[in-house]
């Protein structure tokens, strides 16, 4: 027997199914709730709301579970491979060897621009800010791919993934270096996916990057880490924006403007200034922490506390892992790690923060590792959309699969006057 909740309004009572997915989340399915009763619901920033089902990404965040089709984001910590997880994210599975080498080999190929669309980069000022040259350039790229438009099959929907995962790389260096006053630098087909961006952001002529195992690794995580998470602000915005039928280029561009916002994407740069601002001060974490909880002093602990995550962001314990192994083996002693683990420590035994049920998230750490490997503040957000992209495009193409696809359109409590009348100017006072 099918589950209902009831809903009793003006004494009456009106029947809603009740939804359940795979992990045991339930939902009560409001698709007739106006028609029945001429009500909506009142959800202020979509906390209690369910705009999709999605088979894509799993979240506990009491428990702090995070899963990429079921798998548990810890598995790929060992031997982190950012191509092989875009593919796990837009197809459903796992690839085969063959299918794997073949989407590499496609990323290696396809990482050039059109040298037409490479000189849009001169018509940036130089302090344009990368998220803004992104977006544009993702726009633009669609014009370089009208045949990418449509969309309909899962063979042409690799095609299109692969060309813009593998040119959002080049796209971001070329970005970075255009704000340098540097000369761009080619992908090199030879390369993988990480060195050839590395390659693309810092080598120069006739002095070539080499990214060393370590580094490479540690940035495949973070790419790995920000690839999906559910229905946050950006990946909605993908999604609106594909209700309409936009194509995925289009969709993914706005992707990048909701990303862009402080509170969205360049969370982790505002943790990199608080921990240079306890560093600058001279004062102790413990100093901060105290700070921090009094709301008059004006010091927030960034890093701290989540829309979903109740309990620690499992990104967060991995990437403080890697942080701690990646600047020894670098070489690199950076004060900002030892306060990060100095606020850590302390606020995870502070009943304020426990009680509160704020702990660090996936923004505390990774943009010491970003800083670690030589990418530049301006750049970290670009770093979340590069390694956010496959979500996107995994959550676009789910979308444009299901039988119920229409065009997002949420109501409104309306607040305004009330029905009123044109006034003459000369009659206004």
């Amino acid at each position: 027997m099918s589950k209902k909740a009831i809903l009793t309004f003006d004494e009456k009572q009106y029947e809603m199914r009740i939804v359940e997915g795979s992990e045991g989340e339930r939902a009560i399915d409001i698709t007739e709730l106006r028609a029945k009763t001429g009500l909506i619901t009142l959800d202020q920033g979509y906390g209690n709301t369910g705009s999709c089902e999605s088979a894509i990404t799993f979240i506990d965040g009491e428990e702090g579970i995070l899963r990429y089709r079921g798998i548990p984001i810890e598995d790929f910590e060992t031997t982190p491979n950012f191509v092989e997880v875009a593919w796990l994210l837009i197809f459903g599975r796992l690839p085969t060897q063959k299918e794997y080498e073949t989407f590499a080999d496609e990323l290696s190929e396809h990482a050039y621009l059109d040298e037409n669309m490479r000189l849009h980069f001169e018509s940036f000022p130089r302090t344009a800010p990368p998220m803004a040259i992104l977006s544009a350039m993702i726009n633009a790229l669609s014009c370089f791919h009208p045949e990418l438009h449509e969309l309909e099959t899962a063979a042409s929907v690799e095609v299109a993934a692969a060309r813009l995962i593998s040119k959002i790389r080049t796209l971001a260096a070329y970005a970075y270096r255009h704000s340098q006053g540097q000369p761009v630098i080619y992908p090199d087909p030879a390369l993988r996916y990480v060195p050839n961006f590395l390659h693309m952001m810092f080598s120069q002529p006739y002095k070539r990057y080499a990214c060393s195992e370590t580094v490479r690794n540690a940035l495949n995580l973070i790419l790995i880490l920000h690839a999906d998470h559910e229905q946050n602000c950006s990946t909605s915005t993908v999604r609106m924006v594909g209700s309409s039928q936009a194509n995925l280029f289009a969709s993914c561009a706005a992707g990048v403007c909701a990303l862009w916002g402080p509170l969205h994407g360049g969370a982790n740069v505002e943790v990199l200034r608080m921990l240079a601002q306890i560093h600058g001060g001279q004062i102790t974490p413990k100093e901060y922490v105290e700070l921090a909880k009094k709301k008059d002093k004006g010091a927030r602990l960034m890093g701290f506390g989540h829309r979903v995550y109740k309990n620690f962001d499992p990104r967060a314990k991995m990437l403080g892992r890697i942080a701690g192994e990646l600047l020894p083996q670098l070489g690199r002693h950076d004060p900002l790690l030892e306060i990060a683990r100095g606020l850590e420590e302390i606020a995870l035994e502070d009943p304020y923060f426990i009680e509160r049920k704020l702990y660090p998230n996936v923004d505390f750490y990774s943009g010491i590792i970003l800083r670690a490997i030589g990418i530049p503040i301006d750049m970290f957000t670009v770093m979340f959309a590069i390694g956010r992209l496959p979500g996107w495009i995994a959550q676009w193409w789910e979308q444009r699969q299901t039988q119920v696809n229409k065009i997002a359109r949420p109501r409104q409590i309306y607040t305004g006057n009330t029905k009123s009348h044109y006034i003459p100017i000369t009659e206004r006072r």
